[in-house]
């Protein structure tokens, strides 16, 4: 059924003639309205910005900088990603900055330091172990130097080929054997057992060498003890 007291609903009549019959202009679609609206609102606002001078404009200014700051800190606070922390590790290893030049130059004179420093412990230590396997030998070869003062070493015999073999053996570990006669005496490698003042001397020499001296490399294993002739 229908209700009578209900009041039909009238039909929507659009006027979609393109000519305005009332001024006789051509209508314009809502859109190109629109548009025609902003270029209006615009002119009116460029003139509003000349009519008002440079206080507008640097006002305008200062609106653009607040908008970048804070276009800013919204870059800021977007989180890394794995590559962008690879193409700046990257571009650093291709261009590296000064400090860190300074810093490889730094790390670069420290190893080099530490290298030195090592290499000279190893050369110590090293001359300090074979001192000490020599040391033990060192009264053999006293037993040989007397034997060769009174002759024993002389000639082809077995027991001088033996001392030759041994000499050469501790030299090339390093040893070397010093106390002659004739030469000046050095009280940091002679040990003077016993003075004859003589008139034949104008500085104190050694006279006699009672027991050889030996350096190993650098090392002073054993001064020399020695008679001294001292002048008169």
């Amino acid at each position: 059924m229908t209700d009578e007291n209900q009041i039909p609903e009238e039909p929507v009549i659009r006027d979609k003639r393109r000519i305005d019959p009332e001024t006789g202009e051509v209508r314009r679609p809502a859109h190109e309205a629109e548009t025609a609206e902003d270029a209006e609102a615009t002119e009116a606002a460029e003139a509003v910005e000349g009519a008002d001078g440079p206080e507008a404009a640097a006002g305008a200014g200062e609106t653009i900088e607040e908008t970048d700051a804070a276009a800013s800190e919204a870059d800021d606070d977007v989180p890394l990603t794995v590559d962008d922390i690879l193409n700046a590790a990257t571009a650093e290893i291709r261009e590296p900055s000064d400090e860190h030049l300074a810093d490889l130059k730094r790390v670069t004179a420290e190893y080099a330091n530490y290298r030195k420093r090592t290499e000279a412990n190893r050369e110590v230590e090293r001359e300090r172990a074979v001192g000490a396997a020599v040391a033990v030998l060192l009264p053999v070869l006293d037993d040989l130097d007397r034997a060769e003062k009174h002759g024993d070493l002389e000639g082809d015999a077995p027991f001088s080929t033996i001392a030759a073999k041994l000499r050469a053996a501790v030299e090339k570990l390093g040893l070397s054997s010093f106390g002659e006669i004739g030469e000046p005496f050095d009280p940091q490698r002679h040990e003077a057992i016993f003075q004859q003042p003589s008139d034949e001397v104008d500085t104190d020499t050694v006279a006699d060498v009672v027991e050889t001296g030996y350096l190993l490399g650098g090392t002073l294993l054993r001064v020399a003890k020695v008679v001294v002739k001292t002048p008169q």
